[in-house]
């Protein structure tokens, strides 16, 4: 019997056009605390740098806030690039939040930059060297330093990562390619593919890193998930009418061109003297689009094709309050278990 799919919101802070940076950061919280009682599984913090279209560039600072405003829901970085920072410091702050919030947080690392090679190169301690290509050895010394797992020769076996607990931080692999999916498989962790950002290898990376997977103490077997765009309305045409601010998007970043998101009235124009762009083609849609029901149907015949138990949804308007409706139409479909108690009210710390 096939496993009932579980959602989980991978949250970006789209910028819109009239908005501003700050209150997208303000939208993202309140997102959390939405989808925290319908019942979504996790809520991740992408990183992302010098973006006008995407305001959040710590997520390690917006899960902590985050934390302290909602109750059940897991928290993780969507993800974190390590290329740019030391493992002793990501290990540092995501034992930090596992303090904060025991059992609820993720570390999803990643090997891009989060943006351009300027960005990249500003984000270098030192910018006399070349970026060394380490990204495997980081990982093996971020796990050695969150697991205290260091050979005892090693120097660093002295070091204990605070504040020290029991439990850690579930780290899991993030990417876009047959690289990372080979990678996860290699360390054993669970892997998230960015079908959102690039739909095109979807299938092949997961099937590899399935194929490829080797037991670990993270895991014993492959535990692998997709990432995809969503946007859901109560008829199709009114989902259509939404997506074309994603769809302008999605053209303007191919182009370089980070521009906030526009209203879909702005989209339709500006696509229509673009002529229509075609989207890009794939196995699936990065977007699914249309009313709750299809798009259900849709992300389980991906799901079930893929092999797969769970579905991490994006979802890129331009109003925020369509976004919120959006998550809402999607856990009613799915009759997720939203939270009843009615009584919780946000704290410094859960614990």
């Amino acid at each position: 019997m096939a496993k009932e799919l579980q959602l989980s919101v991978l949250d970006q802070s789209p910028v819109s056009t009239g908005s501003t940076p700050a209150q997208s950061l303000q939208n993202s919280i309140a997102l959390a605390r939405k989808v925290d009682q319908l019942g979504y599984r996790r809520f991740w913090m992408s990183e992302h740098h010098a973006m006008d279209t995407l305001a959040c560039t710590a997520p390690e600072i917006l899960l902590a806030r985050i934390g302290a405003e909602t109750k059940q829901i897991r928290l993780g970085s969507g993800g974190i690039m390590l290329p740019h920072y030391t493992p002793l410091k990501v290990a540092e702050v995501f034992r930090t939040l596992h303090a904060l919030y025991p059992g609820r947080i993720d570390l999803g690392i990643g090997r891009a930059p989060g943006g351009g090679p300027m960005e990249a190169l500003a984000l270098k301690r030192d910018r006399n060297t070349r970026m060394l290509d380490d990204f495997p050895d980081q990982v093996t010394e971020l796990l050695a330093f969150l697991d205290s797992d260091f050979p005892q020769q090693h120097p660093f076996a002295r070091i204990r990562v605070s504040p020290h607990m029991p439990g850690v931080p579930d780290v899991w692999m993030l990417g876009s390619s047959l690289w990372s999916a080979s990678s996860a498989a290699e360390f054993g962790l669970p892997y998230a593919f960015a079908h959102f950002f690039s739909g095109e290898s979807s299938r092949a990376a997961i099937e590899t890193y399935q194929h490829r997977f080797t037991p670990s103490r993270y895991r014993s077997g492959p535990e692998a998930m997709v990432a995809v765009g969503v946007i859901c309305a109560p008829t199709q045409e009114e989902a259509d009418y939404l997506a074309t601010s994603v769809r302008l998007l999605q053209w303007r970043i191919r182009q370089g061109d980070r521009s906030p998101i526009a209203s879909p009235e702005a989209a339709q124009r500006e696509l229509s003297l673009l002529g229509n762009p075609a989207s890009e083609s794939g196995e699936w849609p990065r977007y699914f689009v249309g009313t709750p029901e299809k798009v259900r149907g849709e992300l389980e015949q991906m799901a079930a094709a893929l092999g797969i138990s769970e579905i991490v949804v994006n979802t890129i308007v331009w109003d925020h309050a369509t976004r919120l409706r959006s998550y809402e139409l999607l856990a009613g479909e799915f009759d997720l278990k939203a939270s009843t108690d009615e009584s919780f009210e946000p704290q410094i710390s859960a614990v």
